[in-house]
């Protein structure tokens, strides 16, 4: 029965180990250049990671938007959690859109107001 048992708790823990290896894979970091190549790839996915420097940064009452540069290419992130300052380094998680006017979301620079962006989850400070 003790053999039963141990066998058990290892096929378990293989399973742990297994499941979190997937929903990793699942999350998986990207490049903006990827992106912006492959923009179907990446729209609507909600697990979307990337890395970089902010390039440009707004913000009003806790939302706004920040340009992220990740060395490979440059997209607008929208966020309601609040903006990191221009210069910071930072991970951020999100959804990718294809979006025709963010305009009517907020009042954003001409530049962002059509086009790819990325609304974050959460970002942090690296």
């Amino acid at each position: 029965m003790n053999i039963n048992r141990a066998n058990l708790a290892r096929r378990a823990a293989i399973l742990l180990l297994a499941g979190l290896g997937l929903s990793t894979l699942a999350c998986a970091h990207t490049t903006i250049s990827r992106i912006l190549a492959e923009p179907q790839r990446y729209t609507h996915r909600n697990d979307v990671r990337l890395d970089g420097d902010v390039v440009e940064s707004m913000s009003f009452l806790g939302h706004g938007a920040y340009k992220l540069d990740d060395g490979t290419g440059t997209i607008w992130v929208i966020s309601n959690h609040g903006v990191p300052r221009r210069g910071a380094r930072v991970k951020v998680h999100g959804k990718i859109r294809d979006v025709v006017d963010v305009s009517t979301i907020m009042r954003l620079p001409e530049q962002i107001g059509s086009g790819l962006v990325m609304t974050d989850a959460y970002h942090r400070g690296r």
